[in-house]
């Protein structure tokens, strides 16, 4: 089997990637440059660096070859525009970290010139440390993926094999685009063993793009953020990120901002805008997770909003959410996202897609004004929430409002609110109201178990739930 192929298996399975097994599913001691006086040596552990790329490539070198950590101070609010890449790795514009680094960028950026070849602005490798302080990274273009020497592009702006940290910073208008797959747009970290580790805080990613051009079924992955290693991110923002396939490849775009395939703690950070393309493919959400157990994805007071998920011809998979693992959202809000399938697609969970091995805990959170939409004689379920093909949800004190499905053309539209089958959905202490469907309109129970503990299911149309009886002590 490719290696294309094998991708888009475990996609759609959520497994852990294992080196290929698994395919579709940010500095230290100075030297001469950053000196007021040309050709005198800074002491080891600390440069600040001119206004000049030649500085700060001497001054990554010698962080490089010093023992202990290191740590660059950049020009304030300087562009560090490159130009050509690195000659010792031609695939990042900067040469590779491997030692212990800190770049306090003081609102510097640093950015591929438009004119240059393609390459990504940073790697780190298996032994290297970054942390990135208050730095922009833009416009970088993979064109190789470290994890899998030869094939596929991973990590635009920035991979990472080792210890990355982005504090205060920007990671936008970077790109990972090959005819092989595309994985992490603005940011990939960790290994296909799950070794490597990522904390971002307080950290802008926007415009970023994971892009698949071949012509076989492959996949894209990650538009801003693809992690196989444990990841950490909290008070940030993933925002206008993207993830698209080649049509008519039956190909897989989906987390359009962070892709999860590792341990991933999420907190107070916002989602939003962000959108999966797939025509006649595979379209799934703006954030999502594949992990395999005990690894999870864990969101805790968030915004998943307005995002997108689009697969005309075929099938839209979860809007804002989809996961094939185990995920625990808490105090959040899953809000105003789309998943789209016209031209006879299917498109279900327009808030959140739960997979067959998907296990999702949901606390005090609100899924309101999500939409699941088909035409052309297509079908659509789970406007705010679907379980379909036999994963766990259990809902605590939440509320699932104002959600609807739609589908015209003479197609389906099942569960306004909920749909259900195979699977079972517990709810606790839960409102299911004012949602809409063309059948069920709170609740659809196809097949499994839906549970409701003191929970009210009012006001939904045309009924609460479907099919009559279906759902023990829902009535209308």
């Amino acid at each position: 089997m490719s290696r294309q192929n094998l991708r888009a298996k475990a996609s759609l399975l959520g497994a852990r990637r294992s080196g290929p097994a698994r395919l579709i599913a940010a500095l230290g001691l100075a030297a001469t440059a950053g000196l007021a006086l040309p050709g005198q040596v800074a002491h080891a552990g600390a440069a600040t660096v001119r206004c000049s790329v030649p500085d700060l490539v001497e001054a990554i070198k010698t962080a490089n070859s010093s023992p202990g950590a290191d740590t660059i101070r950049l020009a304030r609010k300087c562009t560090y525009k490159l130009t050509a890449p690195d000659p010792d790795n031609p695939a990042n514009g900067l040469p590779a970290i491997t030692s212990e680094i800190t770049i306090e960028g003081h609102g510097a950026k640093i950015t591929r010139d438009k004119s240059a070849p393609d390459f990504r602005i940073l790697f780190v490798d298996e032994a290297g440390k970054l942390k990135l302080n208050k730095s922009t990274i833009s416009g970088g273009k993979a064109t190789d993926c470290p994890n899998f020497p030869g094939g596929g592009a991973c990590g635009g702006g920035i991979s990472s094999l080792g210890t990355l940290t982005v504090n205060h910073s920007q990671v936008i208008h970077n790109t990972a685009e090959s005819d092989v797959f595309a994985e992490g747009g603005g940011i990939e970290t960790g290994t296909f063993e799950g070794a490597g580790t990522a904390t971002l805080n307080d950290t802008e990613i926007s415009g970023n793009t994971a892009v698949y051009n071949g012509e076989v079924q492959s996949s894209a992955a990650g538009g801003g953020v693809l992690n196989n290693g444990p990841l950490t991110v909290e008070n940030s923002r993933f925002t206008n990120n993207t993830v698209s396939v080649t049509e008519r490849t039956n190909s897989f775009a989906f987390g359009s901002g962070l892709a999860g395939f590792a341990r991933t703690t999420v907190r107070k950070t916002t989602f939003a805008h962000n959108q999966a393309s797939a025509p006649g493919g595979f379209a799934r959400a703006a954030l999502t997770t594949g992990a395999v157990p005990p690894d999870a994805m864990t969101v805790t007071d968030s915004v998943i909003a307005n995002n997108t998920a689009s697969a005309p011809g075929g099938f839209a998979q979860g809007g804002g959410v989809a996961s094939n693992a185990v995920l625990s959202v808490t105090g959040s809000r899953v809000v105003d996202n789309h998943a789209s399938a016209p031209d006879g697609g299917t498109a279900v969970g327009g808030g959140i897609q739960i997979g067959a091995l998907g296990n999702l805990e949901l606390s005090q959170t609100t899924v309101q004004r999500n939409t699941a939409s088909a035409s052309g004689g297509g079908s659509a379920q789970g406007g705010g929430i679907n379980n379909a093909t036999g994963g766990s949800v259990k809902i605590d004190k939440s509320k699932i409002t104002n959600n609807a499905v739609r589908a015209s053309g003479g197609g389906t539209a099942r569960g306004g609110g909920i749909f259900n089958g195979v699977g079972s959905t517990s709810l606790n202490d839960s409102a299911v109201t004012d949602n809409k469907a063309g059948d069920g309109g709170g609740i659809f129970e196809e097949s499994g178990t839906v549970t409701l503990n003191s929970t009210e299911v009012e006001r939904n149309h045309p009924n609460n739930c479907a099919p009559p009886d279906a759902v023990a002590g829902c009535t209308g």
